[in-house]
């Protein structure tokens, strides 16, 4: 008979929530992509023992949420900003491991130029770029990389490219820049992708360590509030849709070397 001092035992061990995740209850929308990532980058701080060295910037919108759950030194900045404070922060504290956590409406709308210019500049640090499609928090409304057709609260007929353009494609426009290290394009939404986010955080922090530039990490996520879908639905419909405009994958990786996934 299997008892349950069996089940608690080391090598039983399946899942260990990270102390460095504060003791606050999440408040995402049930089915969010925020919350796993956030898991991600503590668990990759605590492998790394580098809880007292890190610091995170978070600017406006859900992403500005991350200080309330990381226990990590966390600075908020301005929409849009987050990396030009992240800019000011490396330079000064150059032995740190600086990183943003931003979303889409934030980065590659009113960030689109903070975000190119310190790519192209090569940066030491981190981006975590959170793409959904929308403006999450504020209602739903088209951003720059909701795809074409998409059903929006201000494109309710869908995108129309003829009018409204084209998705942006930020980390295609960022991997190009001779400042960026380290581009990939991952998501969280099964355990298979959950794993391969991880490893793509450590390697980002780990090329930071090694001083090489800026690394730039997008996880396509769903937004089951603001799609008005389940999160089962929005899953799916990420699948089928945003996947064919935002394929999965390293996009650049630092020369002479292969990043397993």
């Amino acid at each position: 008979m299997i008892t349950y001092k069996d089940i608690i035992k080391p090598e039983n061990l399946v899942y260990r929530r990270t102390p460095l995740l504060t003791q606050k209850t999440l408040s995402f929308c049930p089915g969010c992509g925020h919350g796993t990532v956030h898991r991600l980058i503590m668990e990759v701080v605590e492998e790394m023992n580098i809880q007292q060295d890190t610091i995170g910037i978070a600017p406006v919108g859900c992403s500005v949420l991350a200080y309330e759950f990381m226990d990590i030194d966390m600075q908020q900045a301005a929409h849009g900003r987050a990396t030009a404070l992240a800019t000011a922060l490396s330079r000064l504290m150059p032995n740190k491991y600086v990183f943003t956590y931003q979303g889409d409406g934030d980065l590659a709308a009113i960030g689109t130029a903070e975000t190119i210019h310190a790519c192209n500049r090569g940066e030491n640090f981190i981006i975590i770029f959170i793409n959904n499609g929308i403006y999450g928090m504020t209602g739903g409304q088209m951003a720059p990389t909701t795809i074409p057709d998409m059903i929006t609260t201000t494109s309710p007929y869908g995108r129309d490219t003829k009018i409204m353009g084209n998705p942006l494609k930020i980390t295609e426009l960022v991997a190009q820049l001779p400042g960026t290290c380290y581009v990939t394009r991952q998501s969280v939404h099964t355990p298979n992708n959950v794993r391969k986010t991880k490893k793509a955080i450590r390697n980002a922090f780990e090329y930071i360590k090694q001083k090489k530039g800026t690394c730039f990490i997008e996880v396509v996520s769903n937004c089951p509030s603001g799609w008005r879908m389940t999160p089962l639905q929005a899953n799916k419909w990420m699948e089928e849709n945003m996947f064919k405009h935002y394929p999965l994958g390293d996009l650049k990786v630092p020369s002479n070397e292969n990043v397993k996934q």
